[in-house]
């Protein structure tokens, strides 16, 4: 065999080759193409079917109406102490919040004189 012909074999090869690739690159892009059409005609025919709750379905308020929020002063609840230095509290021993509604509901109010949540509370002045 001389080189003549194996060069001529390569070149046809080559081609042979490039047609495969560009024909299974035809057929793949035509298969996405073709489960993308099928994927959006099932959504399609799904959001018609099941999509959207009826009229029956949708919430309704209670004859009581609407819900209000309610606002609760609460206080901190402390962790009860062990009875000896040697002893520990077992989770069972303790309660389920770090804080209690408080028995004073009254809110505190700005005081004149007072700095607020600013600075010491003094009268401030210089």
């Amino acid at each position: 065999m001389n080189t003549t012909t194996v060069h001529v074999l390569a070149a046809a090869g080559s081609k042979a080759g490039v047609l495969v690739i560009v024909l299974c690159g035809l057929v793949i892009a035509g298969a996405l193409v073709w489960a993308v059409r099928k994927g959006s005609r099932m959504r399609r025919e799904e959001s018609v079917r099941a999509g959207r709750p009826g009229p029956r379905e949708h919430p309704t308020l209670p004859r009581s109406g609407p819900a209000h929020e309610t606002r609760h002063i609460r206080e901190p609840d402390e962790v009860p102490r062990a009875e000896g230095e040697s002893e520990r509290l077992t989770p069972h021993q303790l309660r389920h919040s770090a804080s209690r509604r408080s028995g004073n509901q009254n809110r505190r109010r700005w005081e004149s004189g007072s700095s607020g949540s600013f600075g010491s509370g003094g009268s401030g002045g210089g």
